[in-house]
């Protein structure tokens, strides 16, 4: 692998008034566009990868399929927050990345997500599999250290709450 590769990037994000319900939280709904905002920076600066640009030249390109997402703490206006993300499984034709939105000092999990996607044809959109320059960089960023079982996301959840509060309590001592 690359050494100058990221496997995990993260970016940080303050929350915009107009994203915030009357409680002054991220509306649920704009979770999501943090997220894959976050993902899509995190291709481009980490990866060179121009989500949009490898459509037009492959004429394929991801299409979300189904998203897993845990609130646990709210964001708040003005609050600044760590977004993190990182591929978790792949195979020829799907992926899957994961998503952590996280207060600034990394150390709180705010909310959970796996977004699931399909590689797909243009324009049809029927499923087709990943070249082999894909296959070869989507086997460089694949997270070995995240055990990946469709049906396992809240044993995910639970381990990583696990995670960020022993973090936390390392950093009281």
């Amino acid at each position: 692998m690359s050494a100058s590769l990221v496997l995990t990037p993260e970016t940080i994000h303050r929350i915009r008034f107009q994203d915030c319900d009357m409680l002054g939280h991220l509306n649920n709904a704009r979770y999501l566009d943090y997220f894959l905002n976050a993902r899509e920076e995190h291709a481009l600066q980490h990866y060179a990868l121009n989500l949009g640009q490898l459509s037009q030249e492959l004429n394929a390109g991801w299409v979300i399929t189904k998203h897993h997402l845990a609130y646990l703490r709210p964001a708040r206006h003005a609050e600044t927050v760590r977004i993190r993300t990182q591929l978790i499984h792949f195979d020829n034709s799907s992926l899957v990345v994961e998503m952590q939105m996280l207060r600034e000092d990394g150390l709180q999990l705010k909310a959970l997500l796996w977004s699931e996607m399909a590689f797909v044809r243009l324009p049809g959109g029927t499923r087709t599999e990943h070249s082999d320059a894909l296959m070869d960089l989507l086997e460089q960023l694949d997270v070995q250290e995240v055990d990946y079982d469709p049906d396992g996301f809240d044993e995910r959840l639970r381990e990583l709450r696990k995670q960020f509060k022993k973090a936390r309590k390392g950093e009281d001592e």
